[in-house]
């Protein structure tokens, strides 16, 4: 099959990812091959490529939002069937068993396994995952309007109710990148007031088309504070700003799996008053099937990039310098 493979972590401006064939993936037991028609690039995948995540696979084929159709079934798949249109996210595994687990917070397990980190992703023509950790995907979506869902939607979509969003209420955004303009509609659809704080000039002009009601550089600017508000990008020195525009009470909600170093800040201006900072760390899988059902509901329709497989490093360089509006798909293979 043909992927793009890293061998060692560098800094994506010098093309680490390498056209390569290797061996179709095999499916194990309780797992499904999928032929994979395309897969959305993350941030997630920059800080596994350049290192800012701890390594764990090397050589790996990244990506971690695929969609596709199961191709081959392991010993024992009971649930799906060749041909059935399915997705994967960025999580694949946990241990089913520990406090976490069974109390529903497996996103908080420590046997997590990871696609495109711990085992082999969808910057390829055949994935392999194990069944109970795939999505059916619903017929609402085209192959590249569902790949961006599967960790922009799902993992923004659990850090938008770790808000507390109230209906009608107001939301910040902090970086308008492809989880920040997945879940604005969301919001939007909740009837909600929306505020955007993001760099880019067009990630701004992108944020005013689709119904902020206010959009700018600095959160300092903004002309009113909020109830609910959330930092997708990883950039430590927006909390205290963030916090700082909170009303009485709110909550602000830190989305990003890495953040650099949030500075020291003033306790009465940006925490006291019952102000509440919430992580986020990965997700459920109650939280993927959520989002997929709402997302078909609204309909949600991702903003995307389409680039061939071969072009994976320079959809990624794209990305870091925020030169793609919504998400970056990687095109693999048609229906």
């Amino acid at each position: 099959m043909r992927a793009m493979l890293l061998d060692d972590i560098g800094p994506i401006e010098s093309g680490p990812l390498r056209a390569v064939t290797l061996p179709d993936a095999s499916p194990g037991p309780g797992e499904v091959r999928i032929t994979v028609r395309c897969c959305a690039i993350c941030r997630t995948d920059l800080h596994v490529i350049e290192g800012d995540l701890p390594r764990r696979k090397l050589p790996i084929v990244p990506g971690h939002q695929i969609v596709g159709v199961v191709d081959a079934l392991g010993p024992g798949c009971e649930r799906l069937r060749a041909g059935t249109r399915v997705g994967v996210a960025w999580l694949r595994h946990t241990c089913g068993t520990c406090a976490f687990c069974v109390s529903g917070r497996e996103n908080l397990c420590e046997g997590q396994l990871f696609t495109g980190y711990h085992a082999d992703g969808g910057y390829a023509e055949y994935a392999v995952a194990p069944e109970a950790f795939v999505y059916e995907l619903p017929e609402a979506f085209s192959d590249v309007e569902a790949a961006p869902l599967l960790c922009a939607g799902i993992v923004g979509f659990r850090s938008f109710k770790r808000s507390r969003p109230q209906n009608g209420g107001t939301l910040a955004i902090y970086g308008f990148g492809s989880s920040a303009h997945v879940i604005m509609q969301i919001a939007l659809h909740r009837g909600m007031t929306v505020y955007v704080v993001t760099r880019g000039e067009s990630h701004r002009e992108l944020a005013r088309e689709m119904g902020a009601v206010w959009v700018g550089r600095s959160a300092a600017d903004m002309p009113a504070k909020v109830g609910s508000a959330i930092i997708f990008a990883p950039a430590g020195e927006l909390v205290p700003q963030a916090l700082a525009k909170l009303e009485k009470g709110g909550t602000l909600s830190l989305a990003g799996i890495y953040m650099t170093p949030i500075p020291e800040m003033d306790y009465e201006e940006c925490v006291f008053y019952e102000r509440d900072i919430c992580s986020v760390t990965a997700n459920t899988r109650d939280d993927g099937r959520e989002l997929l059902a709402k997302a078909a509901e609204i309909p949600i329709r991702p903003h995307t990039t389409t680039y061939p497989l071969a072009e994976a490093n320079r959809a990624l360089q794209d990305l870091k310098a925020d030169r793609i509006n919504g998400t970056g798909v990687l095109v693999v293979s048609g229906p």
